[in-house]
């Protein structure tokens, strides 16, 4: 049995035109990494709050551990949350700060002591302990969040975008940090972030949202490498679209069923079929391929692949351990406005004497690129 359970869940805030959270159905196993990716209003940070208790579904049910809890009061729920502000009482020590979660709980004194010692120890932090929070860095501060979370030995931490106020390195820290604790701890933790990298980096499984539905749940590797649909394979990481339409044409390569699309101006390109295996010739398709995969050259000759596109060189940006490429890819007919391709180039690979404003060739093996 799952540890937390989603079924049929459902919410609506009043004078919104859609649901926050629209027929739910999600299941969390016990010492999971789940993270809530999505842009914002997605629904991600709702189905946190409707699992911390503060705020309660229209419809459905929310299990933890077998028990339905959405009737439950937040205090009630042995969940433990940071929040995006961290929200830690200035008045305390750092030690007050953490032990508060227990004194509601009117545990022994001694009891508390030890409990803060060893949650203070756990995120590197023992020797702060007499300290305010306004003497404490931002990335102390959501280590003391952390460990007020922590402190009551909870089934469940959740997290709301805890590291977004934290600079880039501080924020990379943070997130080997968790990533740390989850492993050391074995604790379930649920993390809501609009941000790819922290949710490819920390998490287990990802659950990524649009307009209150999850599009697709899986490890961050098969959300990069198999994405379900267009919205996971542009939300997740850079990617380059083209539209156009399905061909029945379905043949394997490389353990991958390959199909094809022809663009509005006739050109034939193939890639992996993703979910188009039932659709008749003629239908609209969208083919997506990833930066990295591009290869450049000035001639078609040069790049050895049946995926061929004409393109003018925009730009050349140097970005340290790769060249980006920036392109307008040649797609005439139909009405179609030319679309801005991009490349991720590595330094061995960059085509020597590239010049802004000449033509060249974007290729593409079919096992890299996606149809759907």
């Amino acid at each position: 049995m799952a540890l937390i359970e989603f079924d049929h869940v459902f919410k609506h805030y009043p004078g919104s035109a859609s649901a926050a959270v629209d027929d739910l159905n999600l299941h969390i196993e016990a010492g999971e990494f789940l993270t809530l990716l999505g842009p914002s209003g997605s629904g991600k940070t709702t189905t946190l709050m409707l699992l911390a208790g503060f705020e309660a579904p229209n419809s459905g049910t929310i299990r933890l551990g077998g028990n339905a809890i959405e009737s439950l009061p937040p205090h009630q729920r042995q969940i433990g949350v940071v929040f995006q502000n961290y929200s830690l009482f200035p008045h305390m020590t750092v030690a007050q700060n953490v032990a508060f979660p227990l004194s509601v709980r009117k545990l022994p004194a001694s009891t508390i002591a030890t409990k803060v010692v060893s949650a203070l120890e756990k995120v590197h932090l023992q020797s702060y302990s007499e300290r305010r929070p306004n003497q404490l860095s931002g990335g102390q501060q959501q280590r003391v969040a952390l460990a007020r979370a922590l402190v009551f030995e909870p089934r469940l931490v959740l997290m709301d975008e805890p590291l977004s106020a934290l600079d880039k390195k501080l924020r990379e820290e943070m997130q080997l940090e968790i990533r740390r604790l989850h492993r050391e701890l074995g604790v379930t933790m649920v993390f809501v972030t609009h941000d790819q990298a922290e949710a490819m980096t920390l998490s287990d499984r990802v659950a990524v949202f649009n307009q209150g539905r999850i599009e697709q749940l899986a490890t961050p590797q098969t959300l990069y490498d198999a994405p379900a649909n267009p919205f996971v394979a542009n939300f997740l990481g850079d990617n380059n679209v083209l539209t156009g339409s399905f061909e029945s044409d379905v043949s394997h390569a490389c353990g991958a069923e390959i199909t094809a699309m022809r663009t509005a101006d006739g050109q034939f390109l193939r890639a992996r079929a993703s979910g188009i295996a039932a659709h008749s010739a003629k239908t609209a398709s969208t083919l997506c391929v990833r930066p990295e995969f591009l290869r450049v050259a000035a001639t078609a000759d040069a790049l050895a692949t049946s995926n061929c596109l004409n393109g003018r060189l925009l730009d050349v940006i140097h970005q340290g351990d790769h060249w980006r490429l920036v392109a307008s890819v040649e797609v005439s007919g139909g009405g179609n406005v030319a679309p801005q391709w991009f490349a991720k180039v590595s330094p061995a690979d960059l085509p020597s004497g590239l010049t802004v404003g000449q033509s060249l060739c974007l290729g593409f093996r079919p096992e890299d690129a996606w149809i759907f």
